[in-house]
């Protein structure tokens, strides 16, 4: 991001209401603890628990990683900017939240699709699972998530840095993100419009097919099961993933598919405010809390904490 002028921006957050405020640091700040602590929860029961080694345990463990650094990237700062009343946020850090969140909004994407692939695997392949999602090929699929966001993102953030800064350095939200960015740069920014439309639609169509066409041949294969028990816990082991699917891709369709960024952003807030906060919060609850396996780790790590702690 190229600038004449301006070394330094201005958020101006969520509400300039000063009651309003102190509700917003509060429901975010408890959100982001949260979250962090249920998400980090999550890894290490993972890490430590011999019985959670599934693949979807590993896809688990990932996604909460992708959770706190997500969030991690952008509402400290902005918990730092309510507390200290100082909404001034340098170049530098402004590009690095704007790398940051892209990377791991990205990944999570294409691990998402990772994930149903896997759900696809195990109930439409069960006698050839462990042959096809094996530990090398798990690996591998975490490096590409990675790999791909990274081919991803590096488009638009390389015209970003072009980008010039004349007079206005305020922008109407709470973190940084293209939009507002481009809404008050003063350079032509239709190619970049352009280019992150383009990006973001290519990973919503490359991901969101591989999600829509794993859980099309599950619902087939779970459908011609013979019993009735077998069909309904099949479905309520796919209902987790479907819900953070949805929300995920509700939320980046909300934001990306619209018109020039040119126009107001401030409808996007809450809806950002969704994707920092309430979901990574939701991820623990609808992953871990509805899989037996965790519940019981969770619990033998809540008894071996109370006996250690009566020695």
């Amino acid at each position: 991001m190229r600038n004449r002028t301006v070394t330094t921006f201005i958020l101006l957050g969520l509400t300039d209401d000063p009651q309003l405020q102190v509700l917003v640091f509060v429901f975010l700040f408890f959100t982001y603890m949260l979250s962090g602590t249920g998400n980090l929860t999550i890894i290490m029961l993972i890490f430590l628990d011999s019985h959670l080694k599934t693949v979807m345990d590993f896809f688990l463990q990932h996604i909460s990683f992708l959770e706190i650094s997500f969030t991690s990237a952008c509402i400290p700062r902005y918990l730092y900017n309510v507390g200290t009343g100082n909404k001034l946020i340098t170049y530098s850090a402004c590009a690095s939240q704007v790398f940051f969140t892209d990377l791991f909004g990205v990944t999570e994407f294409f691990l998402l699709a990772a994930m149903s692939y896997d759900g696809c695997v195990a109930i439409c392949k069960p006698l050839h699972y462990v042959t096809i999602m094996n530990s090398t090929v798990r690996r591998r699929l975490v490096l590409c998530c990675w790999l791909a966001a990274l081919f991803i993102i590096i488009p638009p953030l390389s015209l970003g840095l072009n980008l010039e800064f004349c007079d206005s350095n305020t922008t109407d939200h709470f973190i940084y993100g293209a939009s507002p960015l481009l809404k008050i740069s003063c350079s032509n920014t239709w190619f970049m419009e352009q280019t992150v439309i383009i990006c973001a639609v290519l990973t919503l169509i490359m991901t969101l097919m591989c999600v829509i066409l794993s859980y099309i041949c599950i619902i087939k294969t779970i459908l011609g099961f013979p019993s009735a028990q077998q069909k309904t816990k099949a479905f309520s082991t796919c209902s987790s993933p479907i819900i953070v699917v949805s929300i995920t891709y509700g939320s980046c369709i909300f934001i990306y598919i619209k018109p020039s960024a040119k126009e107001s952003v401030a409808i996007n807030k809450g809806v950002t405010v969704l994707m920092t906060s309430i979901a990574p919060l939701l991820n623990p609850f609808i992953y871990a809390l509805r899989n037996k396996q965790v519940r019981q780790a969770f619990n033998n790590s809540i008894r071996r904490i109370v006996i250690f702690s009566k020695k």
